[in-house]
């Protein structure tokens, strides 16, 4: 087609530049030609297309040297073409240059009807767009046809769906679970208008992800950066909670429907956490799939705290330790400095308080200083590689120790924080405690004393494990001189002493019963007298009361 005979060609809407589609509509318009002069017409074609796409420049610099990345990505959503001439074109000689205004239902007839139509002619035809696979929400999306515009705005996607969300049975404070306990709660969909379902379905997760770069340089003009990551799946459950029989779609009213949900938790699981380079995190997600609609989803995360029982003899046992360091000042030494630092457990809980039992012994020119802290270790790893942080979470300061003295700790308070419990048996990370008895020594590095903690979830009970307890206890003071052994180990008492001339007569303090042929099913009832005397003594390797040298038996060669 000469573009010299043309004075006109556009494309026109029937709702205008400005408006606005859905997927399924039909869409409607015209094609204008207005033409000066006798044309030759081989084809006339109209084409709908819609697409995104996505375009940016990264630059890097790798030592002296500078790159640019260019990023680029297209999708295509609609693409309909549609012939308004075909064939052969046809040819209008006798008809003088005109505009014809076609009435807005009038639809193109077919080429041999158009043979003798004037040299101004106006078409009119009808397009079907096909399902469009929008974008996410909140985000428009724009098919360009020639050169007119139309734009869906996403709200009316999700124009039906007033609320979707998930709901736990437990929740706020509640909603902190364990191994082995039951998830329960609600998917909650309210609808406006009747709409159609293809299916609603349910997924819990639970994941532990670790992720860090390592930059490195191998040169004076290069350097690359290592990136490391794992993950590990600790919780992974689905479920369909509607699905229609026909394996096509339902239509729900309007309203407000509630779908119920149930699972169960694995007996061993990870307590959740959120560290700098790793992460442990549980979620319910539920997904929404409508015909010609994107997906909608919606999720809702949850907290499990694994129990850690430091009612154990593990945990229960004393932690005890001694270190010295020489105190040095270029090429000469002041003196030994010698610590030695105690604690009656391993296992803790947050909210107690640690005492803090140690010695030190400054025998420098110099005075230190000594402190106690309680330090948090993060591992990461992955791919063989590991990456460790540490964070102070509670601290004590003592008192300076001049020189030449000593300086003794009986039972210094440490009252741990609220922190997370520690984690011990996941694959990807570590979430370590221990306490750090160090003394600052000027001129030098200072003197480091470590003891092992472990944060728990179930606090200390009060008759838990005695035989364990009492007696490591009873040995802890014992060491500390905070508790003394008798001199001499005291008789039993004697007979009339405990039984006192009531009982040794045989009469009993309770009076007797005055029906003898009563049935004897009710409880017993048993007289003990109290006993206010020193227990056995503890067992010792060495005697506290070693014999004389007189009565020490000597060997046959002396």
């Amino acid at each position: 087609m000469r573009r010299g005979g043309v004075r006109t060609f556009a494309l026109e809407l029937a709702r205008g530049p400005g408006g606005a589609y859905r997927g399924g509509e039909r869409l409607c318009g015209r094609v204008l030609l207005e033409a000066t002069a006798p044309l030759r017409v081989r084809a006339l074609e109209v084409a709908a297309r819609g697409g995104a796409a996505t375009h940016w420049l990264e630059g890097r610099s790798v030592g002296v040297n500078a790159v640019s990345s260019d990023f680029a990505a297209a999708e295509t959503y609609l693409r309909r073409r549609q012939q308004l001439i075909r064939g052969a074109g046809f040819e209008s000689r006798s008809a003088p240059p005109c505009r014809i205004k076609a009435a807005p239902t009038q639809v193109a007839k077919s080429l041999a009807g158009l043979a003798s139509a004037p040299a101004c002619a106006e078409w009119i035809r009808v397009l079907r767009l096909p399902g469009l696979y929008l974008a996410p929400p909140r985000r428009g999306f724009e098919a360009r046809v020639r050169v007119s515009r139309v734009r869906i705005p996403s709200k009316m996607l999700f124009h039906k769906v007033k609320a979707f969300v998930v709901q736990l049975d437990r929740e706020g404070a509640d909603s902190v679970f364990s191994g082995g306990q039951a998830v329960a709660g609600r998917v909650l969909l309210e609808l406006t208008g009747p709409a159609r379902v293809g299916a609603l379905r349910l997924r819990a997760r639970g994941r532990a992800h670790v992720h860090w770069t390592e930059s490195r340089s191998t040169g004076s003009s290069t350097a690359y950066t290592q990136s490391y990551s794992e993950r590990v799946e600790v919780l992974s459950h689905s479920a369909t909670l509607l699905a229609p029989d026909t394996g096509e779609t339902t239509t729900l009213p309007a309203g407000r429907h509630e779908f119920p949900f149930s699972f169960q938790l694995p007996p061993t699981l990870v307590t959740s956490f959120e560290g700098k380079h790793g992460s442990v995190r549980y979620s319910i997600k539920a997904t929404l799939h409508r015909p010609w609609v994107p997906a909608r989803r919606a999720r809702k995360v949850f907290t499990v705290i694994e129990p850690v029982d430091i009612n154990t003899p593990a945990l229960l046992a004393p932690q005890a330790g001694a270190r010295e360091k020489v105190a040095r000042s270029w090429y000469s030494n002041h003196g030994l400095v010698s610590l030695s630092a105690k604690i009656d457990r391993k296992g803790y809980t947050p909210g107690e308080v640690i005492p803090v039992f140690a010695e030190i012994d400054n025998g420098s020119t110099r005075s230190v200083l000594p402190r106690a802290v309680v330090v948090q270790t993060q591992t990461f790893m992955a791919r063989g590689a590991r990456k460790q942080k540490r964070t102070v979470v509670a601290s004590l300061s003592g008192e300076p120790v001049g020189p030449g003295r000593r300086a003794l700790w009986q039972g210094r308070a440490l009252r741990i924080p609220p922190v997370g419990p520690s984690i011990l048996h996941c694959r990807v990370l570590h979430v370590d405690y221990a306490l750090k008895v160090c003394v600052d020594i000027p001129g030098t590095s200072k003197l480091l004393l470590e003891l092992p903690l472990v944060i728990g979830t179930v606090p200390l009970h009060p008759f838990g494990s005695r035989s364990s307890s009492v007696g490591s206890h009873t040995s802890f003071l014992l060491d500390w001189g905070l508790g003394t052994l008798p001199e001499r180990p005291e008789a039993p008492p004697e007979y009339s002493e405990v039984v006192d001339n009531v009982a040794a007569t045989g009469q009993s303090p309770f009076p007797l019963l005055r029906d003898s042929n009563m049935s004897l099913e009710s409880p017993f009832f048993a007289y003990i007298q109290e006993f206010r005397y020193r227990p056995p003594p503890l067992y010792s390797e060495e005697d506290p009361n070693p014999p004389s040298e007189a009565m020490r038996p000597r060997c046959m060669t002396c």
